[in-house]
């Protein structure tokens, strides 16, 4: 998505705001110089704050780990106490599940099963050293989305990236959708989007195509993105999948 998104973002601007932070492709493709990076998942944010602050401990931590399925299971059913362990795990489990996949269940446990991708290195001293100097000027914190952007003024960008899923274009879409970001959240997150953009923010917003989202948003500009979807155990069952960028006047026009 961040190919997409990346021409969106005015060639000029303060301060930079993303508070689903996941993956952080956008940010870590446009690397803006003043950024304010945010999620609600604990153990994301002590990864992220690990690695810009102590990186060489992760490194090593990463090291003691292998790429195997046994290895892998231990890593997974493990609860390391240090917070550079912790990163460490965080890190290994990510790039080695299914897919890449980070889920837990009800009890909070990570629960993805082993991708069997033995070709990759978990411990990439040389990523983790830029990585960690990318996010060297940055503030992290674990918030409400709400929260993560209160200050965000004129000339800001905000990138809002909520849970969704493409699963059920049509039928059952909100219901399906409320398992993982509630529809209350969906509109609370809509109404912000607003907010925001009457206060002179560029915003975008990435989110499913779907007629009640776009109802969301309407005085937006609107960018389909066509795309494969990875999500599924066969390639035989992955689909072309359509989702939208919303964005504002203050966001770069690219039509």
């Amino acid at each position: 998505m961040a190919q997409f998104i990346l021409p969106l973002l005015p060639r000029r601007f303060q301060r930079y705001y993303e508070p689903f932070l996941g993956s952080g492709a956008l940010f870590f493709a446009a690397q803006p110089g003043r950024a304010f990076l945010s999620d609600q998942n604990r153990d994301l944010i002590l990864t992220y704050r690990q690695v810009r602050d102590n990186p060489q401990a992760v490194i090593e931590e990463l090291g003691k780990l292998k790429n195997t399925e046994k290895d892998y299971y231990a890593v997974r059913s493990a609860a390391p106490k240090s917070e550079p362990e912790r990163a460490a795990r965080f890190i290994y489990l990510s790039t080695l599940s299914f897919n890449g996949i980070h889920r837990v269940n009800l009890r909070g446990v990570f629960n993805v099963p082993y991708g069997h991708k033995t070709h990759l290195r978990p411990n990439a001293p040389e990523r983790i050293l830029a990585v960690s100097e990318v996010l060297s000027k940055t503030t992290i914190e674990c918030q409400d989305f709400e929260v993560a952007v209160a200050s965000a003024r004129e000339g800001d960008v905000v990138y809002l990236d909520p849970p969704y899923t493409t699963a059920h274009t049509n039928n059952g879409f909100v219901k399906y959708n409320a398992k993982i970001f509630t529809w209350d959240d969906q509109q609370r997150l809509a109404v912000l989007a607003h907010k925001l953009a009457r206060r002179g923010c560029a915003v975008l917003v990435s989110n499913a195509d779907h007629h009640s989202i776009r109802a969301l948003y309407k005085g937006f500009r609107v960018l389909e993105i066509d795309r494969h979807s990875v999500i599924a155990a066969s390639r035989k069952f992955r689909r072309r999948i359509t989702e939208c960028v919303f964005y504002n006047g203050h966001a770069r026009n690219v039509d």
